[in-house]
């Protein structure tokens, strides 16, 4: 935890697909200092007509290779969410030539007993994590 969720244009390899969430895990391990093994990712793929992400005004180009990070998580200091929003980008671009025009990212906050990894219990309440 947290939680990745990643909205994506149809049209990326599995080469593509894997290279960029390992540029997002790699931006989580260093803002939010979790555990390796701590990931937790879903892509959803669109066709450009399933997804429309303007700029709010910005003039923030977009291209094809949009992506879209929604971070479910437990409380993060605004360092750390800040520190995530730019290792992200500058992994991306690094990894994967994207562009920081193309990337928004929202975070999305949740309290310790909003969780539960299986077997019917909520590991942060119990005390397993």
């Amino acid at each position: 935890m947290p939680l990745l969720r990643v909205d994506i244009y149809e049209g990326r390899s599995k080469r593509q697909l894997k290279d960029l969430l390992d540029a997002l895990h790699r931006a989580m391990l260093e803002a939010f200092k979790v555990p390796e093994r701590d990931r937790y990712q879903i892509v959803h793929e669109h066709k450009p007509s399933r997804m429309i992400m303007e700029d709010t005004g910005l003039n923030i180009p977009r291209t094809k290779n949009f992506v879209f990070v929604q971070v479910t998580t437990r409380p993060r200091s605004r360092e750390m969410k800040e520190a995530f929003y730019r290792l992200a980008v500058e992994e991306l671009e690094r990894s994967c030539g994207i562009a920081p025009s193309d990337v928004m990212i929202n975070m999305v906050t949740t309290t310790d007993e909003d969780w539960s990894f299986g077997m019917g219990r909520a590991q942060f309440l119990t005390g397993e994590l």
